[in-house]
């Protein structure tokens, strides 16, 4: 009985069982840790909760452990026999929250009847909290009813529903996103409400990843070439990859980095060879797209760029043409259908290309199945160009395109996320930019009608020719119907149609780098050079300083 809680990560919330499995998981791995952490903090400190709040602070990441607060307020008062203001203080002065979606709907919400049901202690605790946050606002915002139904943690159109972010907010003293536009997204959109009743909580920590998993461990070749010039101290200090950038105008150097980057291309062609049992040529351009299978990060807007690659083979207009060889990874939800159509349409489409004899030498298209950690560890440094083209707005940060750009990819991307940051570490060049920004997504999606952008573009009207006709579902008649219905919706809120025309216009700019051989490797090089900002250790740093406050500790390193 236990292990049908923690047996399966993240199970199908898409029926009642689902949802009570997931609610069952984020309440016992909430209430496990703060048990453990309480009963610890007892026994070193005669059972005394004095100072609790000085000493201990839980970061809740997303909306997974936000039942923390109310949990906490349990533990406080049931188990500690603590007055409520107490508890509430102390609950309010250990808890930080870091959002990492800008998607209303990626913002978790359990129905009240589950929560009756499984955890009717914790709702009493939850609609106390709401009572009072709510009388905060009201002396805040007198008569405002419209702001205290968007800021109740209980959701009351319909279905009665907790509001796990909203209880997360109320329930933190600081609260972040994970890039700077993502940031001022919360504020000024999603979490406006909040940001206006406690401007003080928010701050921004951008993300970062490990370069001692992300470059020094996943690509040895790279990092000896790296410390035979500039020593090997960046392992710990990301900062002193900078005096890589002068060696970018260094031939015998960028030689030595082609020979590496070579040799991970290589790795990564027996990878696809062993896993797709399709030959990529070491060759050509290395176009990879690995990430979560998720509309707004648009697979489907690169899927249709190899579909308007292919027209341009099969009609004879290859001159000055780049060898490319497109790359795709990810998994999606258990019930997220369109996404596992895209999926589908990825995989015919590269049956098509891969089966044509016209192709080769010129495109090729493979999906790495199973995606995965050990997989990316081989994929990140065989990567020519990182494709981060979600619809603006939408990405949070992503991490993905900060490991590409250590190990010396070269990014085309949409000002989303962390990619505005990416782009600002390279002074706004090598990086291929495209696409609307998220403002002009606003407004855009204000009129939009994608039937008149693909009349107007006829490399779009082709792809949308060759997707209607059934070219890519020959014996599936009407298969990628909802894709198709989805591109030419006006009110599709990813926009592919919309950045169609911009992308395959930044994929040209690439590709005519790319035959640049000297060109793409100094621009290889300053990507690596550039990352150090993208390192956990600072993002980590960032929290300490203004949310954990804990002191360093000096790591004295092995004799």
């Amino acid at each position: 009985e236990a292990e049908h809680i923690t047996m399966v990560l993240y199970p199908n919330d898409s029926s009642e069982l689902g949802k009570e499995l997931r609610l069952r998981q984020q309440y016992f791995l909430a209430s496990a840790t703060l048990q453990d952490v309480i009963a610890h903090w007892k026994a070193r400190h005669n059972d005394d909760l004095g100072g609790f709040a000085e000493k201990n602070c839980f970061q809740l990441n997303d909306t997974h452990p936000s039942i923390t607060v109310a949990e906490l307020m349990r533990l406080l008062i049931d188990e500690e026999n603590m007055q409520w203001d107490q508890a509430w203080n102390i609950t309010q002065s250990v808890l930080a929250y870091t959002n990492h979606t800008v998607m209303p709907e990626a913002l978790e919400r359990w129905p009240v009847a589950l929560f009756r049901q499984l955890l009717p202690r914790l709702l009493d605790i939850i609609f106390e909290i709401n009572a009072r946050f709510l009388a905060e606002v009201s002396n805040r915002w007198p008569g405002d009813i419209d702001r205290l139904r968007r800021m109740s943690l209980i959701e009351e159109d319909g279905q009665q529903q907790v509001r796990m972010a909203n209880l997360a907010l109320v329930g933190s003293f600081s609260i972040n996103g994970v890039a700077d536009l993502h940031t001022e997204l919360l504020k000024q959109d999603l979490f406006r409400d909040f940001y206006q009743l406690w401007p003080h909580k928010f701050n921004n920590k951008t993300n970062g990843v490990t370069q001692r998993r992300w470059l020094a461990g996943c690509n040895p070749q790279l990092r000896e070439l790296i410390n035979r010039v500039i020593g090997e101290q960046w392992i710990a200090n990301m900062e002193q990859l900078e005096k890589l950038k002068p060696f970018a105008d260094d031939a015998g150097f960028r030689a030595q980095w082609r020979d590496v980057r070579r040799h991970n291309k290589e790795k990564l062609v027996a990878l696809v060879k062993r896993e797709c049992n399709i030959d990529f040529d070491v060759n050509a351009l290395f176009d990879v797209q690995v990430k979560r299978m998720h509309e707004y990060k648009r697979q489907l807007l690169n899927v249709l760029h190899v579909i308007h690659l292919y027209n341009d083979i099969k009609s004879g207009r290859t001159d000055n043409w780049t060898p490319r060889c497109v790359l795709f990874g990810g998994k999606a939800a258990p019930a997220y259908a369109q996404a596992k159509l895209v999926i589908k349409l990825i995989g015919n489409v590269a049956q098509v290309i891969n089966q044509d004899p016209e192709m080769r030498g010129l495109l090729c298209v493979a999906f790495v199945p199973d995606y995965r950690v050990t997989a990316m560890e081989a994929i990140c440094p065989g990567t020519d160009l990182s494709e981060q083209i979600s619809t603006a707005g939408k990405e949070a940060s992503g991490t993905g395109n900060m490991k590409f750009m250590m190990n010396g990819a070269l990014t085309i991307g949409t000002l989303d996320g962390a990619n505005i940051e990416i782009r600002e570490a390279l002074s706004g060049e090598h990086f291929f930019l495209f696409g609307l920004t998220a403002q002009q997504v606003v407004e855009t999606r204000k009129n939009y009608q994608p039937d008149v952008l693909i009349a107007a573009d006829e490399r779009l009207s082709q792809v949308m020719a060759l997707l209607e006709s059934g070219h890519f579902n020959r014996f599936e008649s009407g298969l990628f119907e909802p894709i198709i219905h989805s591109i030419r919706n006006p009110h599709d809120p990813w926009l592919v149609a919309a950045d169609f025309s911009s992308y395959v216009d930044a994929q040209r700019r690439a590709a005519e780098l790319f035959r640049d051989v000297e060109g793409w490797t100094r621009a290889s090089i300053i990507n690596t050079a550039s990352s150090a900002r993208f390192s956990a250790d600072r993002t980590i740093a960032d929290y300490n300083r203004d949310i954990w406050k804990m002191n360093p500790v000096t790591v004295q390193p092995l004799s």
